[in-house]
């Protein structure tokens, strides 16, 4: 059976740096501060629900390590205890058992997972997904929580020449049993081809469909046939990843949202 998923705008908070990751400013305050910051500013511009990300842990690990995880933790439950819409986990570069663990222990409502099926090439090297672990953890913890899984995830080149959007899209909703489908562009803040969710909903038209990047708000109208739309950069200070999120641009995003559908 599937879970439960987010619907309509989420927001993300781009953690800054972690202890053990090369930028870490050694002060995990500060960096809770900047992330409760960022989730409050989201609350307060509309979004219906938030997922947050080791986005500053460059160079990203395949599998992370404990302190990322209990840092997680402890930020991701104070937003969880704040917020009245779902949250979420994403743990890069790809690590679904984790990010499973985190949303268990902080009441989390849904994963992001890049790599769900299949393999990809990074430079992390490659990638495999690791579905048949991830479904029998959530399983055995007798977990809710939904499964959000990329296809043709960013910043990735597939593994197999004879890879295709339609074939990941089917394998990640039929076997891979994902609760939902992501769809992006090739890189943080590139758009989404609108093109790509109609071959999707040919080929699998029962799945969740959610639009992974690249959103600005003259361009939310595009995508009815999503389910919810990860917002990120666009949600910043002058329109860049790395600043805090602005509550007017928020807003002006989620006002923009309303007519989508």
């Amino acid at each position: 059976m599937r879970k439960p998923i987010p619907n309509g705008i989420i927001g993300m908070v781009h953690l800054k740096a972690l202890p053990g990751s090369p930028e870490y400013c050694g002060d995990l305050d500060q960096v809770e501060r900047f992330a409760v910051a960022d989730a409050n500013a989201l609350l307060a511009g509309g979004v219906d629900a938030i997922m947050v990300e080791n986005f500053g842990d460059v160079p990203f690990q395949k599998e992370v390590e404990a302190v990322t995880i209990s840092a997680m933790t402890r930020i991701i439950r104070t937003i969880v205890q704040l917020s009245p819409v779902p949250v979420g986990v994403n743990v890069l570069r790809n690590d679904p058992l984790a990010a499973l663990a985190i949303a268990v222990a902080t009441e989390a409502s849904f994963i992001r997972v890049n790599v769900h099926i299949g393999a990809m090439i990074t430079d992390q090297g490659l990638i495999e997904g690791r579905a048949a672990e991830t479904l029998r953890l959530r399983d055995s913890l007798n977990s809710d929580v939904a499964i959000l899984a990329d296809v043709g995830v960013k910043h990735a080149t597939p593994f197999d020449d004879e890879w295709s959007l339609e074939q990941e899209a089917k394998d990640a909703w039929n076997r891979g049993l994902a609760d939902a489908l992501i769809i992006s562009g090739s890189g943080t803040g590139n758009p989404t081809r609108k093109e790509d969710l109609e071959r999707i909903q040919l080929v699998v038209p029962d799945a969740n469909l959610i639009v992974g990047s690249g959103i600005r708000h003259e361009t939310v109208s595009d995508f009815s046939l999503a389910s919810a739309l990860i917002v990120g950069t666009a949600f910043k200070r002058d329109g860049r990843v790395e600043n805090e999120v602005e509550v007017n641009r928020v807003r002006e995003l989620c006002h923009s949202s309303m007519d989508r559908k």
